[in-house]
């Protein structure tokens, strides 16, 4: 499979590094494509025109306050599971990376023409637009922080854990469609968080998990031995908690 090239489409961040670090050794990392990180400002206000004003205010909140008291809380925990999984955090070469503003800009098109990949990994963009998905004929992966179909948006992990749904407390790797994280399932797996973990550490168990099972897709979509699992289960798409909700959920249900 040396010849097989392999493009990462990704925002960067930890994960992104580990999944590429990961595959580096394994397979050929072509280039990797990585989007500017989208302003507040259009975030906001997306998320208020599809959930109102409210809820996106304790979302914020969350995030202002609590995320941040957590990330300084759970420092030592993550550098333990970054330890264990040998995890690379290192960032990507410099001449691998090709920045663009947007993952669905013109650019992109050419690109993926340019270099005719065998396979596109995806790891924390936008939504992926049609015209991108369908510019090549090869397969685009992605590793979804949750089981899907039950758990798809954000912080999948956590809500299983909220919902006291530990079968489906785990990551999914997937094939990439037009929707949210609707795409064929490839494969999935389980985490065990400990009682060490919260809310910003689920997602790096996550990750960890993951390596593995991206690189069984991986290897099959390389040797044309791609099968998508059916997955039955109601199908849901979850937002980022409010800072109500995760008082409510840490109170009563002890999910931290």
């Amino acid at each position: 499979m040396a010849d097989k090239r392999i493009i990462l489409l990704a925002s960067d961040g930890s994960s992104t590094r580990i999944i590429f670090h990961h595959l580096y050794s394994r397979f050929l990392i072509h280039t990797v494509i990585l989007e500017k990180k989208e302003s507040r400002k259009a975030v906001i206000k997306r998320r208020i025109k599809k959930l109102g004003f409210w809820k996106v205010a304790g979302q914020i909140a969350f995030q202002l306050l609590v995320v941040k008291y957590l990330n300084i809380r759970s420092a030592k925990r993550a550098k333990q599971i970054i330890k264990d999984g040998h995890l690379n955090i290192n960032p990507i070469p410099a001449e691998k990376i090709v920045k663009v503003n947007s993952i669905n800009e013109e650019r992109v098109t050419e690109l993926l023409l340019k270099i005719q990949p065998d396979l596109v990994i995806v790891n924390g963009t936008r939504i992926i637009s049609k015209k991108i998905l369908t510019a090549i004929k090869c397969p685009f992966i992605n590793t979804h922080t949750g089981i899907t179909p039950m758990y798809r948006g954000v912080h999948g992990g956590y809500w299983a854990l909220v919902n006291n749904d530990k079968e489906n407390c785990g990551v999914t790797v997937h094939l990439v469609d037009a929707g949210i994280d609707t795409g064929g399932s490839l494969y999935q797996a389980k985490i065990f968080p400990t009682r060490d973990d919260t809310f910003v550490t689920y997602p790096l168990l996550q990750t960890a998990e993951a390596l593995d099972i991206l690189t069984r897709a991986a290897t099959d979509v390389l040797q044309n031995n791609l099968r998508v699992q059916n997955k039955s289960g109601g199908s849901r798409l979850w937002y980022h908690p409010s800072i109500g909700q995760y008082f409510y959920n840490r109170i009563f249900r002890k999910i931290k």
